[in-house]
């Protein structure tokens, strides 16, 4: 099984933070899976089991596959230091186009940064800024959405419109083609500048009992300019579908 792109990173690790704030719940545990797609050349879909967990007190949380401890902490406002595994990557091995595979691997890396939620009546804007801390991209990655939770009986709706800015350092490492990879594979040198990739996205949640629930989560994401000019990519968006239940405590 293929580790999870860092799409499915940054929607599991905010889904989550809301899914919890949707809950009020201290602990919730859970299994799903879920459905991403890449954007490189030939390169499959990925079908991976979701582990869902989440933990919430007045002073840390955890999320998915990250973290944080909160600076304030009120029912409006929530800003906290946070870090979390970004699994995005690059395997030419998992590519089937052949000059893809003469490429240089990416790996993965963790994130750290500040996140910020603000709650209104007429919705909330969640927003994190993280940069790599492993010197594997040295890039930034700053996501900001706006989502709104309308909730009827067991069922809780929450849709949002969002952002995700990539550094050119971050595009650079995981869609650039230096020259050397260039000579080697026969794709023409690329260097990426950051960009803008906005995106779409939607969670479900319905209520079987007091603790059990089951859920689904979705998101739609328009890769930059920066992004579909590189020889490396064929697409110009990506997504992901998750689905799975849980059990609060």
């Amino acid at each position: 099984m293929k580790v999870i792109n860092q799409l499915a990173t940054g929607l599991l690790f905010a889904t989550a933070a809301t899914v919890a704030h949707a809950e009020d719940s201290k602990l919730t545990l859970g299994a799903g899976v879920g459905v991403v797609g890449h954007p490189y050349k030939q390169y499959h879909s990925d079908v991976y089991p979701v582990p869902a967990i989440d933990f919430e007190s007045n002073n840390f949380w955890f999320h998915g596959l990250g973290g944080g401890y909160y600076l304030w902490n009120d029912t409006a406002d929530k800003l906290s230091i946070t870090a979390y595994w970004s699994p995005q990557y690059f395997k030419p091995g998992d590519s089937d186009n052949n000059q893809l595979r003469k490429l240089d691997r990416r790996q993965s890396t963790m994130m750290a940064g500040l996140s910020y939620m603000h709650f209104t009546q007429y919705g909330f804007l969640r927003t994190t800024l993280a940069g790599d801390t492993l010197d594997k991209s040295n890039g930034i990655v700053w996501d900001a959405a706006w989502l709104y939770r309308y909730t009827n009986g067991a069922l809780t709706v929450t849709p949002g419109i969002g952002v995700r800015w990539d550094s050119d350092n971050q595009n650079e490492y995981y869609y650039g083609v230096s020259k050397k990879e260039s000579s080697k594979s026969g794709l023409r040198s690329y260097d990426a500048d950051s960009g803008f990739n906005p995106y779409l996205e939607l969670s479900v949640n319905y209520k079987l009992t007091d603790s059990w629930s089951v859920y689904g989560v979705g998101r739609y994401l328009r890769l930059s300019d920066e992004i579909t000019d590189s020889p490396m990519v064929d697409k110009s968006w990506t997504g992901l579908l998750s689905t799975g239940i849980t059990y609060s405590f």
